[in-house]
């Protein structure tokens, strides 16, 4: 009997062995499948916009030639969005969580309201661009202008921040929370001073990759009515204005070849732009960490 329990039990420690490092094969594979894309991607965009890219690029206006094409406008446009878009965001988005997370009655309506906003972080971004052209452009009489993309951009991006802060401070041990309210803190001195400096690394997280949507999102753009092309650098936040994305997507549409490659070199500066951000989000991220 003996025997037959330890074969039985030496069978399934074999099978599990070998699960185990089927699972971990598929996991691999997978990961390699990513990366391998990934790569292809990269390639094909550097070696299309490479020969293009110069410094006359960056600093040149959009042109009919390609020979003097440019995206320094877009390269400006993106920048005024992304500012409004983390300022507008950023504080409505965290001040919702706060609220749903440490004040908001626990019951069915604001499970309610969790659970939409949840929703709307899955809803095509081109939705959003007709909710900025409904309320933004007619009804605030914005117009196309650079503020209106902006505050569509900043709803495109709000309910992932909202979702993101909400779990940051969800994860937040109730014991400091309470040893906080022990100590006679307020409601408002434990947020302030316990709860968001706890939970600023993920919502910075959130925020880094929010905001990386944001700047590569072409369709709400063109919907709010973003310049193709434009001559003239935006000066306020009602100036006319187009984005990178924009531009790209300008480019790729033409029937000339070497328009494919000028749009391969508005997709480097675009991913640099995309990389400086995350990099100084994170650094901003790690320096709160190490606070802690």
């Amino acid at each position: 009997m003996f025997e037959k329990n330890a074969g039985n039990l030496q069978k399934k420690m074999t099978i599990r062995v070998w699960l185990n490092k089927g699972m971990m094969a598929l996991f691999l594979l997978a990961t390699l499948v990513g990366l391998v894309v990934l790569g292809a991607l990269f390639y094909r965009v550097l070696t299309q916009g490479s020969g293009y890219l110069s410094l006359d690029f960056i600093t040149s206006l959009p042109s009919p030639s390609f020979e003097d094409a440019g995206i320094w406008a877009g390269l400006i446009g993106s920048i005024w969005l992304m500012v409004i878009v983390a300022v507008v965001s950023i504080i409505i988005g965290v001040a919702t969580s706060i609220y749903l997370e440490e004040y908001a009655p626990k019951n069915k309506l604001t499970e309610i309201i969790r659970i939409n906003i949840q929703n709307l972080a899955g809803v095509p971004s081109i939705v959003f661009g007709l909710l900025g052209l409904t309320f933004f452009v007619y009804m605030f009489a914005i117009g196309y202008r650079l503020l209106a993309g902006g505050l569509t951009m900043a709803l495109l991006i709000l309910p992932i921040i909202v979702v993101a802060s909400q779990e940051s401070l969800r994860s937040v041990p109730n014991e400091i929370k309470e040893a906080s309210m022990g100590m006679g803190a307020t409601k408002w001195q434990t947020i302030a001073r316990v709860i968001l400096p706890a939970a600023l690394p993920g919502i910075l997280t959130g925020t880094i990759l929010a905001l990386s949507r944001a700047i590569g999102e072409t369709a709400p753009l063109i919907i709010v009515g973003a310049a193709a092309a434009i001559y003239t650098l935006p000066d306020s936040l009602l100036s006319k204005y187009t984005a990178m994305p924009i531009q790209i997507y300008n480019w790729t549409a033409r029937p000339q070849e070497e328009w494919q490659y000028v749009a391969g070199a508005g997709i480097i500066v675009l991913l640099a732009v995309l990389l400086l951000m995350n990099s100084i989000a994170v650094l901003i991220r790690n320096k709160f960490q190490r606070r802690l």
